[in-house]
């Protein structure tokens, strides 16, 4: 067993900036989700100074590891560090590796991706609404496409107990609700045990395509997921301090609520 399969399976937070201001300030992080699993290594939303975080985390995390890479959507406190992230991938171009999945309008009309970057992986996927996707031992579902400005998919996925279903465990199931406007369609996608989401705003903004916290709280109460993880904080959620918001979460729903904080990692 190699010391890549002794970690374990686990998803690290990178950074838990969200929206503009938080992002331009880097009053957190903002280096997306690392999602290690089977020894299978997989990027999600790649924002400004993921490469930087990845050198800085204990362990330190190597992007010549990775498998693949996701992009939920092409806004750049997604996306602003996926062409570097792609040639560290890649070792510099020199080992044409990896999978690139992500929305059309990533790679069409003016793309976030450059061409010189989408020639050094072995294989690019266009992410669409409602399919399954696979990279090695890692298997994840898209949702339904967001509503917000750009094409925009969460994410669903499956960590197998430990020893396999021969041991009797029960998987773990994980989902990633990324930036959108609420609507009710949200609930039934997202129905897992562990909801990591992104909330922006910590009173309503009708006028932008972002989740609120009261947004947050419906979905939480009706997903009914065993823990929630609030992530992608804006300015006013910062302002609001999204530890003492989870507790409150948490004290009203009967649910765990937690808000992220960069460098987190969660275990399974």
């Amino acid at each position: 067993m190699t010391k890549k399969d002794r970690q374990g399976d686990f998803i690290k937070f990178l950074g838990t900036a969200g929206a503009r201001f938080v992002m331009l300030k880097q009053l957190r992080a903002s280096g997306g989700l690392w999602v290690s699993h089977k020894g299978t290594n997989v990027l999600i939303d790649p924002g400004p100074g993921s490469l930087v975080r990845c050198a800085a985390s204990r362990p330190r995390l190597d992007p010549a590891k990775l498998d693949a890479v996701i992009l939920t959507h092409r806004h750049l406190d997604h996306a602003n560090d996926i062409n570097v992230m792609i040639e560290a991938m890649t070792e510099g171009g020199f080992k044409k590796r990896g999978i690139l999945f992500c929305p059309e309008d990533a790679v069409n009309e003016d793309p976030v991706i450059l061409k010189h970057a989408r020639g050094l992986v072995e294989k690019i996927e266009i992410l669409e609404a409602n399919k399954t996707y696979k990279v090695d031992n890692f298997e994840f579902q898209t949702s339904m496409r967001h509503i917000h400005p750009v094409l925009t998919y969460g994410l669903k996925f499956n960590i197998p107990a430990k020893g396999g279903s021969a041991s009797g465990g029960k998987n773990t199931s994980v989902s990633v609700l990324t930036d959108t406007k609420y609507f009710n369609e949200l609930v039934n996608f997202y129905k897992t045990d562990i909801l990591i989401i992104c909330v922006v705003f910590f009173e309503p903004r009708p006028e932008v395509d972002h989740l609120c916290l009261s947004d947050v709280e419906s979905l939480i109460r009706d997903i009914q997921p065993k823990k929630a993880i609030l992530t992608h904080f804006g300015m006013t959620m910062l302002r609001a301090k999204p530890q003492i918001q989870a507790l409150k979460l948490s004290e009203r729903l009967g649910i765990e609520v937690m808000a992220a904080y960069d460098g987190m990692t969660l275990n399974f």
